[in-house]
């Protein structure tokens, strides 16, 4: 089985992948975590990181071509990543999660140990960012969400029924 999980950032992608990995024994495969490593191998914060992908776009293409290859080439794996329910074509299950731009940043901060407005001015600049380079690189209008098989809230559900949610679909996907 193949899911994509996928979201801005500080919606929970991350946690819910893990969590379901866990449960399920799954594989598990993050874009966002590629990104930050390579921000911090090149000492940039993320912000100064994706001025420098909109530059270079060897930087997104190489991480979303090996992303999409490793999911579509896997069987039992978890692909977290913005444009994951997009590049894993094969994909049994993709996955969308939202949340308020106010509680991404409180996230986000928490996350990074940032204060909320650096969190939120940082968010605002990443999505921006991402959002151009993916209408540029790949032609995708990421708000776009007719791909994606659910859509669920991790402000409403949070980090403990999220899992118990799609491990309902999971299961019923298994059982077919």
């Amino acid at each position: 089985m193949r899911i994509t999980i996928s979201g801005l950032p500080g919606s929970g992608t991350t946690s819910l992948g893990r969590a379901l990995a866990s449960e399920y024994g799954f594989r598990f495969i993050s874009a966002g975590e590629v990104f930050r490593e390579c921000a911090r191998e090149r000492d940039m914060d993320l912000g100064s990181f994706g001025r420098l992908a909109e530059s270079d776009p060897s930087i997104d293409r190489q991480i979303d071509e090996r992303q999409k290859e490793i999911g579509m080439t896997s069987d039992d794996i978890i692909v977290e990543g913005r444009l994951a329910g997009r590049m894993v074509g094969n994909a049994h299950l993709r996955i969308w999660l939202t949340a308020s731009p106010k509680c991404r940043a409180r996230r986000i901060a928490e996350r990074d140990i940032q204060d909320g407005d650096t969190a939120a001015a940082v968010t605002i600049e990443r999505e921006r960012s991402e959002a151009q380079r993916y209408r540029t690189y790949y032609g995708i209008d990421i708000t776009d969400l007719s791909c994606y098989d659910m859509v669920l809230s991790s402000e409403t559900f949070g980090r403990e029924s999220l899992p118990k949610i799609v491990s309902t679909a999971i299961n019923e996907l298994l059982r077919s």
